[in-house]
Formats: C-alpha cells, sequence, structure tokens
C-alpha cells in the first residue's frame, strides 16, 4: 500500500477500498498466525510491560539476574571442563569460572543469592580423568 489518498474522499471509504483490494490480491492469506485465536490474558492483572515481555519471548532473549547468570555460566563451565581436550584446559576453564563466583560471593550483586562456591579444580580434573573416553569404554 503506497499510494495516497485521494482528495475528496473520505478515509473511511479509501481504506475500506484498500483492505477489499488486498483481500482481492490474497494479502492477508498468507499472515502468520492466520486462523490461530488471539493471546489472551483475560484474568491477568494489566502490565503496562507487556509488550516488551511478549517481545523478548518473540526474540528468544532471556535476562537473568546477575547471581543467575553465573550459575548457568558455571553449569556450562563445568561440563566444557569435563570435556576439554587437555587437562591443562580444564584447570583454566575451572580457575576463569572460579575467579568469577569469587568475585561475586565478595561482591555480590542485587537480586537473588549465588548459592554456590568456587569449584574444586583437583576434584574437576580427578573427574576429567575417570570419563569414559571414544575408544576406552
Amino acid at each position: 500500500m503506497t499510494e495516497r489518498k485521494p482528495p475528496g474522499v473520505s478515509f473511511e471509504s479509501w481504506t475500506d477500498h484498500q483492505i477489499r483490494e488486498a483481500e482481492r490480491r490474497g494479502d492477508f492469506a498468507r499472515l502468520s498466525g492466520a486462523g490461530k485465536p488471539l493471546p489472551t490474558e483475560v484474568e491477568a492483572p494489566y502490565d503496562e510491560l507487556w509488550w516488551v515481555k511478549r517481545k523478548l519471548v518473540r526474540e528468544g532473549i532471556a535476562v537473568l539476574p546477575p547471581s543467575l547468570a553465573l550459575r548457568k555460566e558455571a553449569e556450562d563451565a563445568l561440563a566444557a571442563a569435563l570435556t576439554a581436550p587437555s587437562e591443562h584446559r580444564v584447570r583454566k576453564i575451572v580457575e576463569d569460572i572460579n575467579a568469577k563466583i569469587r568475585e561475586m560471593m565478595f561482591r555480590p550483586p542485587p537480586g537473588p543469592p549465588l548459592g554456590m562456591k568456587p569449584y574444586d579444580v583437583e576434584d574437576v580434573v580427578r573427574r576429567w580423568r575417570e570419563r569414559p573416553t571414544p575408544g576406552n569404554g
């Protein structure tokens, strides 16, 4: 719809004409969500930020408090350490995440408490050594 409303034509009739032309061309037939009910939050209280929350969900963006984000990062780091190719890399991964955990322990940000302590590097290295590897069972 790139044309302008002609002078002397009411907005309603011009808009109705544009809609009818789009329907005739099939412009509405391929819309995402066609035939699906509109999302309703009738029972939910009004939330001024409803559109922000919906956008975050649609874009796949998660915003976690710093302590929860670090917990997730620590879990990922431990998993990466246990599949690392060398003992040196295991130690590096665990020492790096431990530095972040210690920093948050001593200077907690707002939000829920971290609720974890640094990993025992030697324990992670032991678990790394004992893990099953391809070819040895």
